[in-house]
């Protein structure tokens, strides 16, 4: 993602850049990055929490709009609802089982959810989100 970033960022397009892995895309040199200190795969926020997910990426908006020096980073206010997941991170001993199995119920649950809608995408209205800049805390 950051070397795409910063591909579109050579052809005239600003970028933001969501991510978890901030040691990886700083490294990497992005314009804008929203720093959120999650388990990797959910730089948005935690699945079905369309609050968080909505006031997310208003602040990646946001920081689009307001960034004032190149290689920026801006970490999110918002906390994972436990720490339990650091205890795993990069954890590979014996879990693909249960990884696999959590994986096929979460396509499931999917699934029903696209089925229930009609096959169509589903929509969800967030709420809205205050867009005003001042609660960046830039560091630059």
């Amino acid at each position: 993602m950051s070397l795409a970033a910063r591909h579109l960022e050579e052809a005239g397009i600003a970028t933001v850049v969501v991510g978890s892995a901030r040691d990886i895309v700083e490294q990497c040199g992005v314009p804008r990055f929203l720093f959120t200190d999650f388990p990797l795969g959910n730089p948005c926020g935690a699945p079905y929490d369309i609050a968080m997910q909505t006031a997310i990426l208003s602040m990646a908006l946001d920081l689009l709009g307001h960034a004032r020096s190149p290689r920026t980073t801006v970490q999110t206010p918002f906390r994972w609802h436990n720490d339990t997941w650091r205890a795993n991170f990069m954890r590979v001993d014996g879990m693909e089982a249960e990884l696999r199995a959590m994986g096929e119920e979460r396509r499931e649950r999917q699934a029903a959810s696209r089925a229930q809608a009609g096959g169509a995408p589903v929509r969800i209205q967030g709420t809205s989100t205050p867009t005003s800049a001042s609660w960046l805390n830039l560091v630059e």
